[in-house]
């Protein structure tokens, strides 16, 4: 495997995380996948465990990331996207998006390596405006219900950018919109998950409010993509982009 190129993945055995780890293993990467298991799991990566050029690291990106030999690229992906989770760990949450963020740049900063952080369509809070360009700056709640999670997003762009403007490092964001497909948890609690959950046991298909909500539904093959793409093009200058369907 000398002179293949290597990436870290953080959340490599989540829902997301571990689809992005088949695909750099498919492209010929060597992976680190480093995961806590708050909510990702040792099944989503069992298919891989065999494979010589992947690897886990069971530790909490909120501490210092201790990673040996070089490392070409650093994908953050390390958060609780689901609400049920992340009301039930809101410190967790906050921390993931801030000390993780910093120790996650710490390291590509180390090793010389490209940076991508997963952030969210939550950094546009309660959107005014249909879809939302990246141009948007969203309509936010900073002591929201849910803005353990919308404020580690906003915070974690934020880090970002400082870094990429302070030392000049290769950074790139990303911005997930409702992804969905093979590995996503069934008590996830987001719409695609619990319609199939309730359907499953034969519930009654639950719609909260009046029914107008729109989401933008990302098929998890095609999130991997748009990450795929990002994380591997050039030029950019560090700022934001959307992954979903538009």
């Amino acid at each position: 495997m000398t002179g293949t190129k290597r990436v870290v993945i953080t959340g490599g055995a989540g829902f997301v995380g571990s689809n992005l780890c088949e695909r750099f293993l498919r492209e010929g990467w060597r992976v680190v996948a480093i995961d806590n298991l708050i909510t990702g799991t040792n099944l989503n990566i069992d298919s891989m465990i065999e494979n010589d050029a992947f690897e886990v690291v069971n530790a909490d990106i909120t501490n210092t990331i201790n990673i040996e030999d070089p490392v070409d690229l650093v994908l953050h992906f390390a958060s609780l996207a689901s609400p049920l989770k992340y009301f039930e760990h809101q410190l967790e949450t906050l921390r993931a998006g801030s000390d993780g963020t910093f120790n996650t740049l710490d390291l590509a900063r180390e090793k010389g390596a490209r940076y991508l952080v997963a952030s969210s369509s939550e950094v546009y809070g309660d959107p005014q405006v249909y879809p939302q360009p990246e141009t948007y700056w969203g309509n936010v709640n900073s002591v929201g219900p849910r803005s353990m999670y919308d404020e580690s997003k906003r915070f974690a762009e934020a880090v970002v950018m400082a870094y990429h403007r302070k030392s000049g490092m290769d950074t790139r964001i990303i911005r997930l919109f409702n992804s969905y497909g093979p590995r996503m948890r069934i008590d996830d609690g987001r719409v695609v998950s619990e319609f199939i959950r309730r359907a499953l046991d034969g519930q009654p298909i639950q719609i909260f409010g009046d029914g107008s909500q729109t989401r933008s539904m990302c098929y998890v093959a095609d999130t991997v993509e748009g990450i795929w793409r990002v994380s591997q093009g050039e030029g950019f200058d560090g700022g934001g982009f959307n992954v979903g369907n538009p």
